[in-house]
């Protein structure tokens, strides 16, 4: 395949013959080191998973047979509902043990029993959050006794896999972490199951790193140049979700087609001085007013700003399973009315953007009863976790759902004002409620720490060596004497109440209705997601669960004072006054990670939404699909998913390509932009280079004029030497800034909030944010015209130094690459292990913001950091006719024939025939393996 279109760059790409090739390289590399006589290909084989024949499965009461297709994707049969969770532990045991065993150790703080004192400082976090301590509590308290009988035959499943299967014959990664420590997997239990939930909703957790930017903004920033930064959402320009309705004040129920009203909120004041404003108007806790927080001293702000950074530096090392936390975290669902489909009955597409990684953290599953009824309650088919029961995502006979990230404010940042002894809360001493921790480490001694917490949670600052001594310099005003130990964070996060959500999977997966869906959102309490709806009788919908916060004072938006009683939360936002539509006029629904609702609504459920890039172009393909009547068809809905077209191309191209540019070697690259229809194609060097001038853009307008504790460290770019005046036309000049002067800035990410941060100044040519102050050999840019010539200067030689001086060699795909790495051993583990685990790299279309949205992060290059991590279409007409992928393959075991698979098809946009009724499974069926009790 050539390098300019979407697939594997050809140096990795290898067949069946080239793995092997390989594969002996490194097994004789290794047996001259010593270790040929355990390593061998025995050893990778060993824990191919038995397809085929008949197994015994203690525990089962009848026969459960398991049919696997072409891509080894699992349909499971069985007669009672703990026969099929018992069978789904198993087979997930089979084909993804160790990514199960990784995520409970995380999900536990406990990866340092696996990979040793590099990891504590991650457990010690986790630790202090305690999500195992958490789930333990959902499942002896909250959860149905009926969820509870499927939550431990799942686990006896996966056990009985565990007591015949050990070490190599688990994974190969079992076999590399013999040479290093003794451990062996503990069994498997029900909590282990649920504590995944958490780890799900910690990195969908919304605005918490964007409410400690801003915090530390506030040393360099006036709130009226932090506000430009974080504008308000366009909701003339992008559709909420739900285009009207009101919550009527007397029930606190939703009415879709209700009118809302406005009204006046509560405000608050601003820390450190900050008296950014809540925005907008609303009633209850919007409307006018300042941030959240209390008026303090400079010299408290000075304190915080340090604590803030550490923190900041500390979360950013916590694991994050799904993907880098932030703008670019979301999703794609959208659903159309069969009144304007080929089929006559509704359309549902789905592709949740998760982080990249080996395997997919998806897993495709077919969970039937051959008879469904009061013993047997499931004939559902999807994506699930490994580790989890049931369905996360799919359809089952009667309806199929999708998620988006709802992007819900659920966590707050408290400022507490602490001594050795305990906290102020109300113009009183409170004690701390403590707890002792022993984290164990593989090869070194065990490591104690304590957990305090107060009323609103967890200590967070105190999982940082550097913050020990921080509050020394910060007086304490508003009522307080100034304190030695100053100020502490902590944490009030809906996830560390005990809940529910695992019935609510259990729920969605048997609904059989509108009603029976809404029943099942109404307990999927955390993480907050958009659910979207249709059935096979023609309707479409959408529900927005969650537990949301109702806060006194504030908005979320700054860390708030903890001492006061007044920036409390009140309670949750009713499930009832929960936004949802049912049959809308319009004949669609679209959730992107927009805006809910609009400004009116009287709840605050976050102010920091997505923009509604992607969510407003997926609207316009279909309403132009729609228009005069046309329809939609399956195959529009797969080809709307790889729609690359970018946004921020369309609005800043015009201005690039009018500005006079007198260097030919720059003018050159320019004129690539002449003509171009803003795709974002793997093979485009017009995209290539506008996303390198996008870079550039954002650097020298915005990065580097933040304050060094939000600056990216170690960055560096090769420009042309500023002495340079003669010809450009040669690669040799230029130079490699880094530290100081090119590398200690902090580049925005470049998703849909700089969109709007640019485009209302772009017509501004004089505004501040497009000046640059003078350095030497550099003197200052004016104006936006300057700016833009600079970085269009910037990029070419940026893309000269990374594609060569010839630009009809570039390629957008060259410089937008994917790798898919094992998430443990496959990062940390010694070059021979990483080359046997790791695979890639895949050069891919789309981008930032797009509908094929592969992120990249504009502060650190154009590497992809997520993707749409599976694609689905369903055809409620005939669910046979359904489409799906998965962004890697259903085995986690290195070079078995499932490992990736599904890859280079899911780079090109491709997707694989979804089986689900029984003819058409056992039509599709390979492999049968038959479990007996």
């Amino acid at each position: 395949m050539p390098a300019n279109k979407s697939g594997p760059a050809p140096k990795k790409k290898k067949g069946r013959r080239g793995r092997l090739v390989a594969l002996t390289v490194v097994l004789l590399l290794v047996a001259g080191i010593g270790f040929g006589a355990y390593w061998g290909v025995s050893t990778v084989r060993a824990s191919f998973p038995e397809t085929t024949g008949s197994l015994k499965l203690p525990g089962l009461t009848d026969p459960v047979d398991v049919v696997r297709d072409a891509n080894g994707i699992p349909q499971i049969y069985a007669d009672t509902d703990e026969d099929l969770f018992r069978a789904q532990g198993y087979v997930q045991a089979q084909d993804r043990f160790w990514e199960m065993d990784v995520r409970r150790h995380m999900t536990a703080g406990r990866l340092s029993e696996m990979f040793g004192a590099s990891q504590v400082k991650s457990d010690e976090f986790l630790r202090t959050l305690g999500w195992h301590q958490v789930a333990q509590k959902e499942y002896d308290t909250k959860l149905s006794a009926t969820t509870k009988k499927y939550l431990q035959a799942y686990s006896a499943g996966v056990n009985a896999y565990l007591k015949d299967h050990q070490g190599s014959e688990l994974s190969l990664e079992y076999a590399a972490l013999g040479f290093t420590n003794d451990y062996k997997p503990e069994p498997w239990t029900p909590v282990d199951s649920v504590a995944w939930l958490k780890a799900m909703a910690w990195d969908l957790r919304g605005n918490m790193k964007d409410e400690i930017d801003r915090s530390l903004m506030t040393s360099r920033f006036t709130p009226q140049q932090i506000a430009q930064l974080y504008p308000e959402y366009p909701y003339q320009r992008n559709r909420p979700i739900v285009d009207g309705g009101s919550v009527d004040p007397a029930t606190k129920e939703f009415d879709p087609k209700g009118t809302s009203t406005g009204g006046t909120g509560t405000g608050g004041t601003g820390t450190g001085g900050t008296t950014t404003g809540t925005g907008g108007t609303g009633t209850g806790t919007g409307g006018t007013g300042a941030g959240a927080g209390t008026r303090s001293t400079r010299g408290a702000t000075t304190g915080i700003q340090t604590q803030l950074s550490s923190l900041s530096k500390t979360l950013e090392q916590v694991p994050a399973l799904l993907g880098p936390n932030g703008n670019g975290i979301g999703s794609n669902s959208w659903v159309v009315s069969g009144d304007h489909t080929t089929t006559g009955k509704p359309l549902l597409a789905n592709d949740p953007h998760l982080a990249p990684q080996m395997p997919s953290l998806w897993y495709q599953m077919g969970l039937h009863c051959r008879t469904t009824g009061p013993k047997c309650n499931y004939d559902v088919a999807g994506f699930t976790f490994s580790g989890m029961p049931g369905v996360v995502i799919g359809h089952n006979q009667d309806i199929s759902w999708g998620m988006t990230n709802l992007g819900a404010d659920v966590t707050d940042l408290y400022l507490e004002k602490i001594n050795a002894d305990g906290y102020l809360y109300d113009g009183k001493q409170q004690p701390f409620l403590t707890r002792q921790e022993t984290i164990k480490v593989a090869g070194g001694e065990s490591r104690k720490i304590t957990v305090r917490s107060t009323n609103n949670g967890p200590i967070i600052s105190d999982r940082d060596d550097e913050l020990a001594g921080v509050g020394k310099d910060a007086p304490v005003a508003d009522g307080a004497p100034d304190r030695g130990d100053g100020y502490a964070v902590s944490l009030r996060w809906t996830a560390l109440t005990p809940g529910k959500s695992m019935d609510a999977i259990f729920e969605l997966d048997r609904a059989k209705d509108w009603t029976g869906f809404r029943k099942a959102a109404a307990g999927f309490e955390v993480p907050s997601q958009n659910l979207i709806y249709a059935d096979t009788k023609g309707n479409i919908g959408y529900q927005a669960p969650g537990q949301i916060p109702v806060r006194g004072k504030g908005d979320g938006t700054y860390p708030a004072p903890g001492w006061d009683p007044a920036y409390q939360w009140k309670g949750y936002v009713p499930q009832s006054a929960l936004p949802y539509e049912y049959n809308p006029k319009r004949g669609f629904i679209v959730t992107a990670n927009q805006a809910i609702v609009n400004e009116k609504y009287p709840y605050l459920i976050t102010k920091d939404w997505g923009y509604g890039a992607r969510s407003q172009r997926i609207s316009d393909l279909i309403e132009s699909k729609i228009k005069d009547g046309g329809k939609v068809s399956t195959d529009d809905m797969q080809s709307f998913q790889k729609d690359n077209s970018s946004e921020i191309a369309r609005l800043l191209t015009p201005y690039l390509t009018k500005i006079d540019i007198q260097d030919k070697y720059v003018r050159d690259a320019q004129q690539l932009l002449n003509g171009w229809d803003f795709t974002q194609e793997p093979d485009s060097a017009a995209a290539a280079y506008f996303n390198a001038v996008w870079r550039n853009t954002l650097k020298l307008a915005f990065g580097n004029k933040m304050p060094k504790e939000l600056r990216v460290e170690g960055q560096c770019l090769y420009v042309r030497p500023a002495s340079d005046t003669g010809p450009a036309d040669d690669q040799n000049k230029l130079v490699r800034e880094c530290g100081q002067r090119a590398g200690d800035t902090a580049q925005p990410d470049g998703g849909d909030r700089w969109y709007e941060v640019v485009r209302n100044i772009l017509d501004d040519p004089n505004n501040a944010w497009w000046k640059t102050e003078d350095r030497p050999g550099h003197p200052g840019l004016k104006n936006r015209d300057q700016l833009l010539a600079q970085a269009m200067k910037d990029a070419r030689y940026e893309l000269t130094s990374k594609l060569g001086k010839n630009i009809d060699n570039w390629a957008w795909g060259r410089l937008h690459q994917m790798d898919l790495k094992n998430q443990t051993l496959g990062k940390e583990g010694p070059g021979f292990l990483q080359d046997l685990l790791n695979r890639g790299p895949w050069n891919l279309g789309g981008g930032e913001a797009a509908v094929d949205a592969t992120g990249w992060n504009a502060a650190g290059g154009y590497k992809v950091t997520w993707v749409p991590s599976m694609r689905m279409v369903v055809n409620l007409a005939d669910l046979d006719k359904s489409r799906w992928i998965n962004l890697t393959g259903a085995s986690g075991h290195a070079y078995h024939a499932h490992y990736y698979d599904q890859t280079d098809k899911w780079a090109k946009g491709e997707l694989l025939p979804w089986a689900f009724s029984e003819d058409a499974v056992k039509k599709a069926g390979q492999d049968t393996l038959t479990l007996s009790p």
